[in-house]
């Protein structure tokens, strides 16, 4: 009994359907011009082939290691305080942010301030006890979190970043797992110099208390304190122009572990000053931070408050009544457009560490077109020749081939549409492979269709068998390239994705091209031959 492909060829016809539209959707037109913007909105090109700029950039992780065991440190002074032990803070060795020291404690009491430090602070840090001086160390496991944590966390700004600016399709992830560093890829990208300014300013917002000041130079403000300056307190200089530092260079003094960070800002927005009608920033605090905020000025009323951004000092003020969950920043010299920016990069937060960077390049308009030329030239030179070797070794089932070739094709561009993949030069490269792979699938089945011919069975009979055999082997060849497609995918960068995405769809459709179609075809062509008659292969 004879197979009848009849339905099965409705379904090919309506899967080539489906895939047709995926690749172009509605056209605006029939012509070459209207087809390609529609396949261009469909299939987006990657960095290489649109042009843009392309950063890789270190993120400074240790700088976070050592401003949170600062801030633990004035914490754990605070508390030691509060429970009526004295004690002097300092780091004994700046190449190792993670360990701080505590001194000064009575001898005959550093075992219960021992206590109420792991009590409260245990589950982070590691305490020892030598001659009276407390040295807590941060545990490795909590400073591998705060690493990871400090590296998603300047992803995610830069991406917010990136995004508010209105850059298409850009790609920001990790890059070299472990090395902590960042991959940036901005696709069409026309002002490269302003988009690297945005993303590495860390516009830091802080606001400290101030304990003295101002003061002309840093020894003045140094000697102020006796020649030494205490590890709970730093230098900070007023920016030039600000209102507090109408004339020349000014020196505070204030406490290190401030009392609102950039991460305590919920939103932030630019605007004018209606009184002397200066650009100025308005900034609103979480919660949690208001209510902290509105205690502290509470308590503090008639001292100075520094506002600091990017550690230059833009404003100083007294505190003369409560303050609970917003603040303006103005004066200086900032302008409109200045405001504005401030007010985005406050708005979608500040870097929790510097940045730096490591390698900047370019792509360029007409090198990515002629990236497309020779990549669309190589796919064609490439299918045309593997098309006229099927033809010419396999004759009448080399047709066969090429037809479930072409089906291939288009089934692989319509996935990319569907998904509004990302084509790369990388990706041009996979279409290319997965021609190659189409065509290693046929030759299994085709081989395996000779030998059985070879033996005396039928066409029929022959068919059914190299179909059946080759299957096991074409599956097993594809699963593994999938695998390893699959690990390139996550391990790789932007434009090795590229290539295990369309490796990985051309695959799939090998497997439904080579056995589903061509099986079909064979089928066909056996119908139309009288029983017995042999098949061209």
């Amino acid at each position: 009994m004879r197979n009848r492909p009849g339905t099965r060829l409705l379904l090919i016809i309506a899967t080539l359907l489906v895939f047709v539209f995926g690749i172009i959707g509605i056209p605006q037109g029939i012509s070459p011009a209207a087809l390609k913007a529609s396949l261009l909105r469909r299939i987006h090109l990657g960095l290489d082939l649109s042009g843009g700029t392309h950063l890789i950039l270190q993120v400074m992780v240790d700088e976070a290691v050592g401003t949170t065991t600062d801030s633990d440190l004035a914490r754990m002074q605070t508390d030691l305080a509060s429970a009526g032990f004295e004690a002097t803070g300092n780091k004994p060795d700046l190449k190792q942010p993670a360990v701080v020291q505590l001194s000064g404690i009575a001898p005959d009491k550093v075992q219960s301030a021992l206590t109420v430090l792991g009590n409260r602070y245990g589950a982070q840090y590691e305490f020892a006890n030598a001659g009276g001086v407390i040295t807590a160390s941060m545990k490795q496991s909590a400073v591998a979190e705060l690493k990871e944590n400090t590296l998603q966390q300047a992803v995610d700004v830069i991406r917010t970043r990136v995004d508010t600016l209105g850059v298409s399709e850009p790609t920001i992830q990790e890059y070299n797992v472990g090395s902590n560093q960042i991959l940036v890829e901005l696709p069409g990208i026309d002002d490269p110099a302003r988009v690297k300014d945005v993303i590495q300013s860390t516009a830091r917002l802080e606001i400290h208390l101030v304990n003295g000041g101002p003061f002309p130079t840093e020894a003045a403000a140094v000697q102020s304190l006796g020649g030494t300056l205490p590890f709970d307190q730093e230098m900070v200089h007023a920016e030039p122009g600000a209102s507090s530092a109408e004339s020349g260079d000014q020196v505070y003094l204030l406490k290190k572990a401030p009392e609102v960070a950039g991460t305590d800002i919920r939103d932030a927005q630019s605007g004018t000053n209606q009184n002397t009608n200066e650009a100025q920033v308005t900034f609103y605090l979480t919660t949690a931070a208001g209510n902290h905020f509105a205690d502290f000025t509470q308590q503090n009323k008639g001292k100075g408050l520094a506002i600091v951004l990017d550690n230059k000092i833009r404003e100083v003020a007294n505190i003369h009544d409560q303050i609970r969950d917003t603040g303006t920043i103005s004066g200086g010299s900032m302008n409109k457009t200045q405001s504005d920016e401030l007010a985005l990069l406050l708005r979608t937060g500040a870097l929790p560490a510097s940045i730096h960077y490591l390698q900047e390049s370019s792509v360029g308009p007409s090198l990515g077109a002629d990236s497309i030329r020779q990549g669309v030239l190589a796919s064609v030179v490439g299918m045309l020749a593997v098309m006229a070797f099927m033809l010419i070794y396999y004759r009448g089932a080399g047709i066969n081939a090429d037809l479930a070739l072409l089906l291939n094709l288009i089934i692989l561009l319509g996935f990319m549409g569907y998904t509004h993949a990302v084509l790369t030069l990388p990706g041009i490269a996979g279409v290319i492979l997965t021609i190659g792979m189409g065509v290693d699938s046929n030759v299994l089945i085709f081989e395996r269709i000779r030998e059985e011919m070879r033996a005396g069975k039928s066409a029929s009979a022959s068919v059914d068998q190299g179909f059946a055999h080759a299957w096991t082997t074409i599956v097993d060849t594809h699963v593994t390239t999938i695998v390893s497609a699959a690990i390139l995918f996550i391990f790789g960068s932007g434009p090795v994705k590229g290539f295990a995405i369309t490796l990985t769809f051309g695959l799939f459709a090998n497997i439904f091209t080579a056995v589903f179609v061509s099986r079909t075809i064979f089928d066909a062509n056996v119908n139309r031959r009288s029983r017995g008659e042999a098949i061209s292969i």
